[in-house]
């Protein structure tokens, strides 16, 4: 087991917006709320029981509430507001709420810059959580632009994170607006390509699909196949070990051409005994890869 203090987690901040005058910063927050044990895993998103009071009433004045925001999520985005208006960067504002809600492993954006990850469509260019949840990722993708990449730097501690970690994990998320974005920075890239640590990546794309969200349509605009195989590609300057589901077995050999060991189980998280069984396989590749 290790211990939560020592485990680090870089989190994607392109998904970042700002609605009603907070600053809100949706993965950051699902994650904290999941380590925090808040999290309302039904719908997969912000806090369990919460209610939507405020939103109707916002709603009523003549507010867009397409992006839903509960009554106890809004504290969140009020509080982390509030300490940016005191010149706090999110990062440290991130490890302010996280130790609020008792959360001990230590949760960093991946910078502390202006960044956003833009969606062009025939209708226009929008914002990703506007293509996301405001128009339910129904427009074909044209581009994927990454606002303020060429100014962002890592927050602080992200890249000595890297270097300094016995073993590093990339989650299966979208590998183009998730971790994609994350690796933009090619500082954070390039500590991923020089680190001594083992890297292992869990593969989101399971039979040709993505196991939620839209990254077959991401993948498709941008001229990609959606495939276990091209994820390991998209990562393979860095990557040690790629779990990924036994339906891909036969992509077995392809991505072991690429110079990466491949371990095949279930990837598919429907249960917590799921999530035990592939944390537990995702940390014996690493040690196994480490002897």
């Amino acid at each position: 087991m290790v211990p939560e203090e020592e485990i680090t987690t870089i989190v994607n901040t392109g998904d970042d917006l700002e609605l009603h005058g907070l600053y809100i910063s949706p993965d950051l927050d699902i994650v904290m709320y999941t380590l925090a044990g808040l999290v309302d895993e039904e719908k997969g998103w912000g806090i369990q029981g919460d209610t939507f009071n405020c939103l109707e009433i916002l709603g009523k004045y003549g507010h867009e509430t397409w992006f839903r925001l509960g009554d106890k999520d809004l504290a969140t985005h009020i509080r982390r507001t509030s300490l940016m208006g005191e010149g706090l960067t999110l990062s440290e504002i991130t490890a302010r709420l996280c130790r609020s809600l008792g959360v001990k492993i230590k949760l960093l954006p991946m910078t502390d810059d202006k960044f956003r990850t833009m969606i062009r469509t025939h209708v226009g260019l929008m914002g990703f959580q506007e293509y996301l949840v405001k128009r339910m990722a129904q427009d074909e993708v044209l581009e994927i632009i990454f606002e303020g990449v060429e100014l962002a730097k890592p927050a602080k501690g992200v890249v000595e994170a890297i270097l300094d970690q016995e073993g590093i994990i990339v989650c299966p998320s979208n590998p183009l607006v998730s971790i994609g974005t994350i690796l933009s920075l090619k500082e954070i890239r390039e500590a991923l390509r020089e680190t001594d640590s083992t890297v292992v990546a869990i593969s989101p794309i399971v039979g040709g699909k993505p196991i939620k969200g839209p990254a077959d349509k991401l993948m498709r605009g941008v001229g990609l196949k959606v495939s276990a195989a091209q994820v390991a590609e998209l990562y393979k300057d860095f990557l040690d070990v790629f779990i990924m589901d036994s339906a891909d077995w036969e992509l077995r050999s392809e991505i072991e051409r690429l110079g990466i060991r491949v371990v095949c189980t279930n990837t598919i998280m429907r249960t917590e005994d799921d999530k035990v069984s592939l944390a537990k396989v995702a940390i014996g590749a690493l040690e196994k890869a480490s002897r």
